[in-house]
């Protein structure tokens, strides 16, 4: 009897192939939201805690 046709094996293998499909499902969702905030050309500042001027509201000069 080979080692790799026992049963065990078998469920294993299906385990293994399901987590990595989550995982790979995962990476795409990911990759997607970024390329989608790339494209939209939202702003990419984060909340750090530090003076933002984009924040500021725009003055006319006269």
């Amino acid at each position: 009897m080979r080692p790799d046709s026992h049963e065990i094996y078998a469920r294993r293998f299906s385990r293994n192939r399901g987590v990595g499909l989550t995982l790979g499902a995962v990476v795409v969702i990911i990759f997607a939201v970024t390329i989608v905030k790339l494209t939209n050309g939202q702003s990419m500042e984060g909340f750090d805690h530090t003076f933002r001027p984009s924040l500021l509201p725009k003055i006319e000069a006269n």
